[in-house]
């Protein structure tokens, strides 16, 4: 059997809307579910004795109606609960370390209306040394952001740079498409060469920029075509669009179900680092999205 799925929650509904998409993910994988409450630390170092019950009462309450709900909703489900110390992101990042991936609620029962993204969820997804997802509150008219009609083929977009193809990621989201019966929407954004918008060159002409962006086009087929063969079954779209990274994949993420970016692993950064795009569409987009840590 495979590594397990985690869920953090904190009995909001945003926590248990993640919980929820980590049980169906730990069935697609047949895998077990690992739900982690850690109740935030009291104030001060002299805490009454009765505070410290109190607390751990209402986290395993919460477990237990958690691991009810979810296991009458999937009855195949594997599930098992349990309470860990220290402040929220600690507790998460340490109970990470042995498990296939990550799943939080993209905001806890803190912060302020209007706000997209937590703390928590921000420090995790920029440290966690396994895969991480983001999951957002659920719109009123369903998964993602309700465009999907019900019954459609699931959407599943990945960011992806041909120049500097990371293999990690691209798996990950062919993976995840094998396993929903998804299409996959491979995205790749690109700019004009620098030649192209120096001062000596006031325009670029449309034949010039049709040959850079055909060049691109083949460059991602040829990055590609190792998974597509790998992944036979997965329907395959390609994007090749002249934006900045960060608004193509949010474009592209409209109506998807989950969406691929990556973290670049800091061995001189013990915090975790997010990068801009990354950064962008975790506080932008409305779909689920799967953060997957590489070290190129």
């Amino acid at each position: 059997m495979g590594h397990p799925v985690l869920a953090g929650i904190d009995g909001s509904e945003r926590s248990l809307t993640a919980a929820d998409w980590a049980a169906r993910e730990a069935l697609l994988r047949g895998v077990p579910l690992r739900l982690v409450h850690a109740a935030p630390p009291l104030p001060g170092d002299a805490v009454p004795v009765q505070a410290r019950e109190t607390l751990h009462h209402v986290g395993e309450r919460i477990l237990q109606r958690a691991i009810a709900d979810l296991g009458a909703r999937y009855p195949d489900l594997q599930v098992r609960g349990e309470q860990a110390a220290g402040a929220p992101a600690v507790a998460l990042l340490g109970a990470a370390r042995d498990v296939g991936l990550l799943v939080v609620g993209a905001r806890g029962s803190g912060g302020f209306d209007g706000l997209a993204v937590g703390s928590v969820a921000l420090r995790v997804a920029a440290a966690a040394a396994c895969p991480v997802v983001l999951v957002p509150e659920r719109p009123v008219a369903g998964f993602g952001d309700g465009t999907r009609m019900a019954g459609g083929v699931p959407q599943l977009v990945v960011g992806f740079d041909a120049h500097r193809p990371v293999g990690e990621v691209v798996d990950f989201a062919f993976s995840a498409a094998e396993a929903r019966g998804a299409r996959l929407r491979v995205v790749q954004a690109w700019a004009l060469p620098a030649e192209a918008v120096s001062p000596q060159k006031l325009f670029v002409t449309e034949e010039d920029r049709a040959t850079w962006e055909d060049q691109e086009v083949l460059r991602l087929s040829d990055a590609l075509r190792a998974r597509q063969d790998k992944y036979p079954e997965v329907t395959t779209r390609t994007d090749v669009v002249l934006l900045h990274p960060a608004q193509a994949l949010l474009n592209a993420s409209r109506g998807a179900d989950l969406l691929v970016v990556g973290r670049r692993t800091d061995p001189h950064a013990p915090e975790g680092r997010l990068g801009p795009v990354t950064h962008a569409v975790l506080h932008h987009t409305r779909c689920p999205v799967a953060v997957v840590p590489h070290a190129g």
